[in-house]
Order: C-alpha cells, then sequence, then structure tokens
C-alpha cells in the first residue's frame, strides 16, 4: 500500500484486491471496515452545527422525501450579507419542521466546505486518481429519501450514524436486502440500482462519488482528435442534394474518410499523447489545499535552515524536465526553474518532513531557503507547528 493509498484502505481493507476485482465491476459490502464508525468523518452533532451556524446556502443543502426534492423557497429566507441581499439562506427553523415531517436532510458538496470529508475525499482523489465528491444524508426514523435508482458514478455509501436498509440491484446477480451500521461501507458501480430507507432509527451516511474516467471517453476523446487532425477534401461541404434518396451514393467516399480516421487512430504517438493530456488534465483540475496558508504567508520571511516543513497531504505536483528547464505543475499553477533543480525536488517530494538543512547536500543555504520560501508562497510546502493540548 502507498501513502496515497491510505484513504482508500480505510473504506475497502485491501486497496489491490478491491481494485482488481470491484472497482468498476461489482457491489461490494463492507462490514465493519471502520471499528470506531466513521465518527470523525461528520457526525449527528456535526450536520446540527453545519445547518444552525455556518448560514449554509441553496444549493449546498437541499430537503428530499419520498423521492421528490422540497421546493427551496420552503427552507430557505432572504437576509442581507454586508450591503447584499441573498435569497437562498438556509431557514433553520423551516428545515427542523421539514426534518421531524419525515424529509431527509441532504448536504451536497462536503468534499468542499467539511475538513475531515475533504481530506478523505483527496487522498481518495490521489490515490484512484478520479475525480471525487461527497454528500451527506441524514433521514429521520421510518422516512426514504429517494426512491430505486441508479447514479452515473461510482459511490462508496459510508454509514457514520444509526441504521440504514438498503436495496441493491446488481446488473447479474438477484437483488440484495441489507442493513448499514455505523463502520459499514457498501461500493455501487455506476448504474447499479438502489434505493434505501430507515427503520425505526435516524440514519446519516455519506455518499462519495467517483466520477470516474472510462475507456469510452478516451476513445471517444481520440476519435474526435483524430477526426479534427485530418485534412479531408470537402469535409465541411454538405452531402449531395437528396443522398438520402439513395444512401448507398455516399458509401464509397465515407469509407474513404474512415480509413483515414483509422490510419490516424492507429497511430501509437496519439495513444501516448491523448493519455499524457488526460492525465494532465485530471492533476490541473485539483485545487489546492492550502489549510494554514495564511499563518505560512505570515510566517515565511523568518523560514530559517531549521524550519521544519513538509509537502502539503494529496499535493498535485508533477515534474517535467525539457533540456535545462524544469516545469512544476501544481494543480492549475504552473512554476518554471533550472532542471539542475530537479535532484532537489524530487527529494522533497519524497520525504515526510524535512528541513533545509538536511539539502546540504544538494544546494547551498542561500538557494535552498529561496526555494522552499517560494514553494510555501505557492502551497506546496506547509510549516510545521507544534500542536498546544488544551486538556489540562
Amino acid at each position: 500500500m502507498t501513502r496515497t493509498d491510505s484513504a482508500l484502505a480505510r473504506l475497502v481493507g485491501d486497496p489491490r484486491a478491491f481494485v482488481r476485482h470491484d472497482l468498476g465491476r461489482r457491489p461490494r459490502l463492507f462490514a465493519g471496515a471502520d471499528a470506531d464508525g466513521f465518527a470523525d468523518l461528520l457526525s449527528l452533532d456535526d450536520v446540527d452545527h453545519l445547518v444552525a451556524s455556518t448560514a449554509l446556502r441553496a444549493p449546498a443543502f437541499r430537503l428530499v422525501r419520498d423521492g421528490a426534492t422540497l421546493p427551496a423557497s420552503r427552507v430557505t429566507r432572504t437576509a442581507r450579507v454586508g450591503s447584499r441581499p441573498i435569497a437562498d439562506l438556509v431557514d433553520v427553523a423551516a428545515v427542523h419542521r421539514e426534518f421531524a415531517d419525515g424529509a431527509t436532510i441532504v448536504l451536497q458538496g462536503l468534499h468542499r466546505n467539511w475538513r475531515p470529508v475533504a481530506t478523505l475525499c483527496r487522498s481518495l482523489e490521489a490515490s484512484l486518481t478520479h475525480h471525487v465528491q461527497a454528500n451527506a444524508y441524514l433521514t429521520p426514523p421510518v422516512a426514504q429519501g429517494l426512491h430505486l435508482h441508479a447514479d452515473p458514478h461510482d459511490v462508496f455509501a459510508v454509514q457514520t450514524f444509526g441504521v440504514k436498509r438498503w436495496v441493491v440491484e446488481p446488473t447479474d446477480q438477484e437483488r440484495w436486502e441489507l442493513e448499514l451500521r455505523p463502520g459499514d461501507v457498501l461500493y455501487l458501480p455506476a448504474g447499479t440500482r438502489h434505493a434505501a430507507q430507515t427503520t425505526d432509527q435516524p440514519s446519516l451516511h455519506l455518499t462519495i462519488g467517483v466520477r470516474t474516467t472510462t475507456w469510452r471517453d478516451l476513445v471517444e476523446r481520440a476519435v474526435s482528435q483524430a477526426v479534427g487532425s485530418m485534412l479531408i477534401d470537402g469535409a465541411d461541404q454538405p452531402l449531395p442534394a437528396g443522398w438520402a434518396h439513395e444512401p448507398h451514393t455516399v458509401t464509397e467516399r465515407l469509407r474513404r474518410h474512415l480509413d483515414a480516421a483509422a490510419a490516424v487512430l492507429g497511430n501509437e504517438a496519439l495513444a501516448e499523447q491523448l493519455a499524457n493530456e488526460v492525465a494532465e488534465r485530471f492533476w490541473s483540475r485539483r485545487p489546492a489545499d492550502l489549510a494554514g496558508g495564511l499563518r505560512d504567508l505570515l510566517e515565511v520571511d523568518d523560514l530559517d535552515d531549521t524550519t521544519r516543513m513538509r509537502v502539503r497531504p494529496d499535493a498535485s505536483c508533477r515534474l517535467h524536465v525539457a533540456g535545462e528547464r524544469m516545469t512544476l505543475v501544481l494543480g492549475d499553477r504552473r512554476l518554471t526553474m533550472p532542471a539542475s533543480l530537479e535532484p532537489v525536488m524530487r527529494r522533497l517530494l519524497d520525504v515526510e518532513a524535512f528541513m533545509p538543512c538536511e539539502l546540504d547536500e544538494l544546494i547551498d543555504e542561500p538557494s535552498r531557503l529561496v526555494l522552499c520560501r517560494r514553494l510555501v508562497r505557492e502551497g506546496l510546502l506547509t510549516i510545521e507547528r507544534h500542536v498546544v493540548s488544551r486538556s489540562g
């Protein structure tokens, strides 16, 4: 297991076995995947806090009952933020009333705004190299939010509180009926029909969606690029008038165009180029995790040879060397620096934590301090701080 597999291991136990046998292939129940019930990710008290104390705005939340989403106007209110009026602020009392009447509270986009879930999702995303998102569903007793349906993406249902009864319809097996309890994880490949409802207990679970890039996506992209790069005589001219009366009159010319496209698609360089493009597109769409970044900016000028720092967890950093220049791809940004710094960068990316003085055999002190300060400002490195316990 690599360092980036920790979140996946927490959900499924053996990441290698899961990827080999289950991912994208079959539903799986991982009973008791977490002995502590995933309580650190999202608890009932956490949902209460998010709803009551964080000024949620639609569509960051919605309410669902019996398969239908309630109109936002029933659970939002108008307010002012500074001098600007807003009309989609959560109406906490209205949310409470609808919940008491059987509605499921859905918190959307928790991979963006709830730190414990965001951390798990970033690690899972780095491991799978498919984009990850997360919603939460809090359902009162004896209630159902969504009816039997299928999602267009893979799903991990992570039970964190209470009990929920699920119905799952695998494509090649008989219907499953099962209950999820805190610590259980249910994996559903895209297209698997499912529904869930509570028993006499309330339920809180996270739905972690994995928006996979498929082989079909790559083939369609390759065909589009191949056709776009072809020099086809008269390609943008209309088919002859009346061709649909005698379709056979265009088949020969169409066959020639298809043969030309097939020749382009058969070029090995196209496959390599396309794979690299899609990989870069994935990494460039992962925003940096800049937690603690304000403190870093305030302290970066005082950084010295004994300041302890580390690469931010699950940071996106790719190195590309061409001649005497090296490019660092940091999510949506690119930094250019001398290729001679490649050994230094690879050392930084390979260690858990370090002090600049530990790079002494690779780079002189003034240069390494300049480099480290720049990487802190760019959000790749963060300064370690001792956390003082409040107990006692």
